[in-house]
């Protein structure tokens, strides 16, 4: 794809899961918003929280002025407590006002995505307070079409309402996951140089990848197939996506090889913040 096609992609991955999400939450009723996510401390409301609150500061929009309670458990750093912040302002909020912001948030973005005229290349800033970095247009939209769909799934099996397993911001989310699964094997893991390890991915979104680690003690992974790799771990696509994500230790994973390694590995596994 070119550049532009490859924007347009994100785009359209990030519109799909984001209005996915406001079809499943418009008829909730109130009780319903408080079911817990596997997000630690997030119930469905704060998830929705958080969505909109990503989206609004790209839009430009001024953060709530709050007093962020010091109490929360699940706050453990100074980025922590910047992301809560404009959660904890509206655990307050109805179902209808987190609705109405949620569909008035979308109609805005999108209206900006469309308008935009960014190049793929252009920086621009990360929406993090003093966290902030810049990172070029294209990552941007890619990695808020990912962030998206997987808020999207913390949703769905808090609700039990499972879907979009396979949609085109889940594929968003498997190549973000990917790049980052060298470095869980070979850095977080401690794997040592030499190792192979096999990750075969079943379900609604399948692939057979290997990672390498080499003398340096650096990963990289590509889809070539390794006849006897030092680890072998077997799970299903969504399984992946929790443990890469952090969300605990679901089930089952096929382990082959070292089993020593392959724990090491599984306790480490997660690569997001």
């Amino acid at each position: 794809m070119t550049d532009n096609q490859t924007v347009q992609a994100y785009t359209e991955a990030w519109t799909q899961s984001i209005e996915s999400i406001s079809e499943l939450v418009t008829p909730l009723p109130e009780g319903a918003w408080n079911r817990a996510t596997e997000c630690p401390g997030w119930s469905v409301r704060d998830v929705v929280s958080h969505i909109i609150a990503v989206e609004s500061e790209l839009l430009g929009d001024p953060r709530p002025i709050h007093a962020l309670p010091r109490d929360l458990r699940h706050v453990t750093s100074e980025f922590a407590r910047y992301v809560e912040l404009p959660v904890d302002k509206r655990r307050c909020h109805t179902a209808l006002e987190m609705t109405s912001e949620l569909e008035y948030t979308i109609i805005r973005r999108s209206r900006a995505l469309r308008n935009a005229r960014q190049t793929p290349e252009e920086p621009v800033r990360w929406p993090a307070g003093p966290f902030a970095q810049d990172v070029p247009y294209h990552e941007l939209l890619r990695l808020r079409a990912f962030d998206v769909w997987v808020h999207e799934q913390d949703l769905r099996r808090a609700l039990a309402a499972p879907g979009n397993l396979a949609s085109p911001a889940a594929l968003v989310a498997r190549d973000v996951l990917l790049e980052k699964l060298p470095k869980a094997v070979a850095h977080n893991a401690g794997a040592p140089a030499g190792t192979t390890l096999v990750l075969d991915v079943t379900g609604p979104v399948e692939f057979l990848r290997t990672v390498r680690v080499d003398a340096a003690g650096r990963g990289t992974v590509d889809e070539s197939v390794s006849l006897a790799p030092d680890v072998q771990l077997t799970m299903d696509w969504e399984t992946y996506v929790r443990l890469a994500c952090g969300r605990g230790r679901p089930g089952p994973v096929g382990v082959e090889g070292d089993k020593e390694l392959a724990e090491r590995v599984l306790a480490t596994f997660s690569v997001t913040i």
